[in-house]
């Protein structure tokens, strides 16, 4: 007979098989292991200097740890983590950061200023999709050793090429792409100059709570406990199980095969508010769905058609029955949690005022666009309640729906005129978003660099002249103002309609506490879960 006994001893033995090819045998999960339900299939490395999808970022958040973190409770606020203190120069381009002592790797090893600084130097070498939040601020393979060193075993140097806003370099550094890695042990993996990005796409150097013992693609991933991390909770291993439907995950949760479903629909979640058994952990995501009117197109390049069409929109409706429990609206271009964000609702339904705009605009009959959409839900939902909205004031939008990397395809080659769609934020500075909705030098088809904006033919030099200084601006109290007053100036002067943000949940069985989630993924975190 299986007992609880017999698996815990089994899946010491057998790490591979562990509790995965054994639960249906329990009525519940074991108090040591925590089994979470989750979409898995997004991802293709653990290489946190490589990895740029949600999920390979939430797992290495997991397992590494960086100079500074973002505060969830304070946005404006950062806090030590690997670093303990850090003070900046009188130009604002030597940025120097004091390790803190006794910090060790899953592998024993003494965490230092070496390690802080090769890992940085491997991003910047490496070159991948996310080395733009460190490259920003001017390094290259080439100069990278020079302007990020140590200088001993508790001192790290950054020299940036110009002039910086100590926050804004404090806040790429706390995104996964900052994560400090244990030099010998990655060094010792490479091969063939590849800074051993082979092996650490499917292992782990770091020293954050967990370690990756195993990972199937589309299947399983397995943390356990890095006895190091300072962890001191219940656990001994974090299980997420690739479940695709949720329906299925809700059904798990319910019968105690999972301890966490990670990917409820609205209904699931709304079936689940009153059930004493489960809570309900919600968190909202720096994601946003908006509507980008193409300005290239001869009727969509008057600023009254884009106020008409964000006065159009009922938000309110759409957001309550459709989106309720996914996501809450929210108007401004820097996602609720982040530095500076303004949560204030810019717009809400207003038929005459939307008509009266098509009118001034010389549109008094409206006029027909067309109006791509992602095909999965609840895009087309919303699709055609904004279809109908826009009827309502002469608008005739005819839909078109796509799988997701068809429409981002037409809408990279500007060949949209209206789409619904969604955006991701980088990193956890108000930049990530005022850079690519607001910053567009050159609106030229063969231009070097194509943000957001490019995308849809916009270009407006006060805008962007507005987030560069906010960019740049050093003092912290006025940077944010400066952020907060180009965000309500972008609301009213942009073929952008910001609707939503997404909300992501969590769903817990009673006996689990300490979930942590947060507006980026790489904030998500087990560190604090214990099971009772």
């Amino acid at each position: 007979m299986l007992t609880r006994r017999n698996f815990l001893a089994t899946a010491a033995a057998f790490p591979t098989v562990s509790y995965l090819s054994l639960n249906a045998a329990m009525a519940d999960t074991p108090n040591d292991i925590l089994v979470v339900a989750q979409q898995l299939d997004n991802m293709t490395t653990l290489d946190p200097h490589v990895s740029f999808e949600a999920v390979g970022s939430e797992i290495c958040g997991n397992m590494y740890q960086n100079l500074v973190k973002p505060s969830l409770e304070n946005a404006d606020e950062v806090l030590p983590e690997v670093a303990e203190s850090w003070e900046a120069s009188e130009d604002s381009k030597t940025f120097t950061f004091k390790i803190a002592q006794g910090q060790i790797f899953a592998s024993g090893g003494a965490l230092t200023a070496e390690d802080c600084a090769w890992s940085l130097q491997r991003v910047v070498s490496l070159n991948k999709s996310p080395a733009f939040i460190i490259t920003q601020f001017g390094f290259t393979p080439e100069n990278v050793v020079e302007r990020i060193r140590a200088t001993d075993a508790q001192t790290l140097v950054i020299t940036t090429e110009e002039p910086t806003a100590i926050g804004f370099l404090l806040y790429c550094l706390s995104a996964n792409i900052g994560s400090v890695v244990e030099k010998a042990v990655v060094e010792a993996e490479a091969v063939d100059g590849d800074w051993g990005t082979a092996w650490l796409d499917k292992n782990s150097a770091g020293s954050g709570a967990f370690t990756l013992q195993v990972w199937r693609p589309s299947d399983t991933i397995s943390l356990n406990v890095n006895p190091n991390g300072g962890y001191d909770g219940s656990l001994q291993r974090v299980i997420l199980r690739h479940i695709i439907d949720p329906s299925t995950q809700q059904l798990m949760l319910a019968k105690g095969d999972i301890d966490i479903a990670r990917n409820l629909t609205t209904q699931q979640i709304e079936s689940l508010a009153d059930n004493a058994d489960v809570d309900l952990i919600r968190k909202k995501q720096a994601s946003l769905m908006l509507v980008s009117m193409n300005a290239a197109n001869e009727t969509l390049s008057n600023p009254k058609i884009w106020e008409a069409v964000k006065w159009a929109i009922d938000y309110d409706s759409i957001q309550k029955n459709i989106l309720s429990g996914t996501h809450d609206v929210h108007q401004s271009i820097i996602p609720e949690g982040l530095p500076g964000a303004v949560n204030e609702v810019f717009f809400t339904q207003d038929i005459e005022k939307a008509k009266a705009l098509l009118a001034e605009a010389g549109y008094p009959d409206g006029f027909t666009i067309t109006f791509d959409h992602y095909s999965a839900q609840p895009y087309p939902d919303v699709a055609q309640a904004i279809q109908s909205d826009l009827a309502k004031v002469g608008i005739k939008a005819e839909l078109i729906s796509g799988e997701n990397r068809q429409v981002l395809t037409k809408m990279r080659a500007r060949e949209h005129q209206m789409i619904l769609s969604a955006w991701g934020t980088d990193y956890f500075d108000p930049n990530a978003n005022a850079d690519v909705f607001c910053i567009n030098y050159d609106n030229s088809e063969d231009a070097a660099t194509k943000p957001f904006a490019w995308r849809s033919s916009f270009k407006d030099d006060k805008i962007t002249e507005m987030a560069v200084a906010a960019r740049d601006e050093r003092d912290p109290k006025k940077r944010i103002e400066l952020y907060v007053e180009l965000q309500k100036y972008y609301a009213h002067n942009s073929p952008f309609a910001i609707m939503m943000q997404k909300t992501t949940t969590a769903a817990c069985r009673k006996n689990v506490t300490g979930v942590e989630l947060a507006p980026l993924p790489d904030g998500n975190s087990y560190a604090e879960t214990t099971k009772a």
